[in-house]
């Protein structure tokens, strides 16, 4: 096939063709190891360098990536955006567009994809519902008209799945989870990763990465580790990511801010730490998710420890000695001792990014008498 693919540039805090981070590049990437011909336009909605770049490819499948920077007030940008990309598109005749990492450019895609008269699948790596963007008026039901004009959706998670059913009945949905890249998650040596990444080389490390913010349950991790601290001198808690600058981290000895740690790094940072925590809370956003640092973790061979919330509840149900619930009061002290004192690894499957590259790329192949009536592209 030839496909499109229409992603925002920054992800995560990452730049998506710079830094080839996660899931946004991961699929266009496996879509093109997979002998596909893919054309990915991201657009920066802060100030970014255009950079164009054609990845090498093994075998008949090409990638080749566009980035664009919308500029100061990045809605004034959009008018140059729209008239390159479309021109991008004309020129590369796709067969089908790939759009999604949020909901205008789900609603973008379905734009372009009427202009050229093209079936458009969306790829919903979180319940895009719950992003700040979604508060623009009349976005959000442009969206979901979006979604009811897909020929297809890919959700990261079960429950997300499951509720975009009822926002687009009659569209084919699937279950894609965020993964990892076998290659790069594996255990590492754990008194060698401690070392590198400047940790105490004994005690007891729990971890926690990623949006160290309110709306994620670090309150209870802050609140639970001061009480354990208190009885047990051997206990660290190391941090990564970004705090949350209205509930900063309590000071204690034992508290360690690593800062955003390179994602090339992470690696290091789960194997240094004897229990990885995954907070969570039951919201928009929580009860949809499913974190690929869930992955990330058991790969290389921590135990974990998530709230019982939403997908990874679901996920992790045989395994309850990896689960805490926030609203029960010491619940998360008492699985934090559980896990360090007898640590449980789920033995989940993993997949690949690039077996989920390859259940994306049959999905969006099924045959085209299957699909909707659509007008005759206009290139």
């Amino acid at each position: 096939m030839r496909i499109a693919v229409l992603w925002k540039r920054r992800y995560m805090g990452n730049d998506v063709i710079t830094d080839r981070y996660a899931r946004l590049y991961e699929l266009p990437l496996g879509l093109a190891q997979g002998g596909h011909t893919v054309l990915v336009l991201c657009l920066s909605y802060r100030h970014a360098q255009p950079e164009r770049r054609v990845d090498p490819i093994s075998g008949p499948g090409s990638l080749v990536w566009q980035g664009y920077n919308a500029g100061p007030g990045w809605v004034g940008g959009l008018p140059g955006y729209w008239r390159s990309a479309l021109a991008q598109l004309r020129a590369f005749r796709p067969e089908v567009l790939l759009g999604g990492s949020d909901a205008p450019h789900a609603v973008l895609t379905q734009h372009f994809a009427r202009r050229l008269g093209l079936p458009y699948y969306l790829d919903l790596y979180d319940n895009f519902e719950s992003f700040g963007l979604t508060r623009i008026p009349g976005l959000l039901s442009l969206y979901r008209r979006a979604l009811r004009g897909a020929s297809g959706i890919a959700a990261v998670s079960d429950l997300l799945a499951e509720y975009v059913c009822t926002l687009a009945p009659g569209v084919p949905v699937i279950t894609l989870e965020s993964t990892i890249d076998p290659e790069r998650f594996f255990a590492r040596d754990r008194q060698a990763a401690r070392a590198r990444l400047g940790l105490p080389a004994q005690g007891r490390l729990v971890g926690v990465s990623g949006s160290l913010a309110r709306n994620r349950g670090i309150d209870l991790v802050y609140e639970s580790f001061l009480r354990l601290s208190a009885d047990d001198p051997t206990l660290y808690l190391v941090l990564a990511g970004d705090l949350d600058r209205r509930r900063p981290p309590p000071r204690h000895p034992r508290l360690l801010f690593l800062g955003r740690v390179p994602h090339a790094e992470m690696p290091h940072f789960f194997s240094a730490v004897d229990l990885a925590l995954i907070p969570m809370i039951d919201t928009a956003f929580g009860r949809y998710a499913f974190p690929q640092k869930a992955y990330e973790i058991m790969a290389c061979g921590t135990p974990l420890l998530t709230a019982r919330v939403g997908a990874l509840a679901r996920t992790l149900a045989d395994y309850p000695a990896c689960l805490y619930d926030g609203a029960v009061p010491g619940d998360l002290d008492r699985g934090i001792r559980r896990q360090l004192t007898e640590p449980l690894l789920p033995p989940l499957p993993i997949p690949s990014w690039t077996q989920q590259s390859v259940r994306l790329a049959a999905f969006m192949a099924e045959p085209l008498s299957a699909a909707r009536p659509r007008a005759a592209p206009e290139f």
